[in-house]
């Protein structure tokens, strides 16, 4: 059978660039999500028309699936899950747009385990240890106008409010000014799938911090309306978050990974064990299902056993045996 890619390409092409249109514009998703959903979909293209020969959507059948699921086995099952889900927002999309589309997954049954990995967390004291550095970092910075004071303001507060609402660095990064409202002590996050949560932030020292990072770092008339921002007075960078709470936690004596959406798991954690209802965690954090909030109760059931070992009062309960028993 000849490759027909040259003459009917477009058509799979088209079909791909319809979904990405529709996830961009129609759902709203993220910059992330839709380099992704590209990413993947584009991989998809060029197997069944390189491999299968296939060039339009409504040929594929089950056992060009099953192949194509097969080709992806060099990949970790996580991303192999990712390829999978994206595909099939595709094909749904599709099937909902097109009543003739017989959907080829729905004939499909696809298990990728992967395995259950419970978040990293910090405890308290690793908090307390990474916020010390930077209060400890400002205290010895010698002048007050110059950059680095101002890099340590701003660094105190994207740590405290990371830690302090439990958001995403993308979240923190995508902050208007517009949306920070430290007067009524409250952000305005766009979540994904532009999802618009509110969160109040009750702590006077978080409230301090951005306070003082918005009276010295952020200018009168900014050039965009981003509320972090780096030394050009552009938008800061999530990767530049990420390389700046690697170094601190080094700093800090922490010589395990922390990441900026280590202290989101944190935050929930901490709550939890404090006893807060679990769904209010989740409206706090964002998750659309409560499914992805309880991941947490894991977290905290190991906490728990680590409890119960350590101070259980059974521990400390000595039986004193008569004469006889001994």
């Amino acid at each position: 059978m000849p490759n027909t890619s040259t003459s009917h390409s477009s058509l799979l092409e088209k079909t791909i660039e319809r979904f990405l249109f529709h996830s961009q514009y129609e759902k709203n998703l993220s910059e992330k999500t839709l380099k992704a959903y590209s990413t993947d979909l584009g991989q998809f293209a060029d197997f069944m028309m390189n491999q299968r020969n296939i060039c339009h959507l409504p040929a594929i059948s089950a056992e060009d699936l099953k192949q194509y699921v097969k080709s992806l086995s060099g990949f970790q099952p996580k991303t192999m899950k990712r390829k999978m889900a994206t595909l099939k927002a595709m094909l749904n999309f599709i099937e909902m747009e097109d009543d003739d589309f017989i959907n080829p997954m729905r004939k499909l049954k696809i298990n990728i385990k992967v395995p259950f990995l419970l978040p990293s967390v910090m405890d308290s004291m690793e908090v307390a240890s990474i916020l010390t550095t930077l209060y400890r970092e400002k205290n010895a910075c010698s002048s007050k106008t110059e950059y680095r004071y101002q890099e340590i303001v701003r660094n105190i507060a994207v740590v405290e409010l990371l830690f302090g609402t439990g958001i995403r660095v993308s979240e923190l990064c995508a902050l208007h000014l517009s949306s920070v409202n430290l007067h009524n002590g409250f952000i305005k996050v766009y979540g994904k799938g532009g999802k618009e949560r509110v969160i109040q932030i009750c702590q006077d020292a978080i409230l301090e911090a951005l306070h003082e990072y918005q009276r010295l770092c952020l200018p009168s008339s900014p050039q965009n309306t981003f509320f972090f921002i780096n030394r050009l007075g552009h938008n800061l960078s999530s990767q530049s978050v990420r390389i700046m709470i690697k170094k601190l936690a080094l700093k800090s004596g922490i010589l395990k990974p922390v990441t900026p959406h280590t202290f989101r798991h944190t935050f929930a954690t901490l709550l939890l064990e404090e006893g807060v209802d679990i769904k209010y965690i989740q409206t706090i954090l964002g998750h659309s299902s409560l499914a992805t909030t309880q991941i947490y109760t894991h977290v905290s059931a190991t906490k728990q056993k680590i409890i119960l070992q350590d101070f259980h009062p059974r521990k400390r309960l000595k039986i004193f045996l008569g004469k006889s028993d001994n």
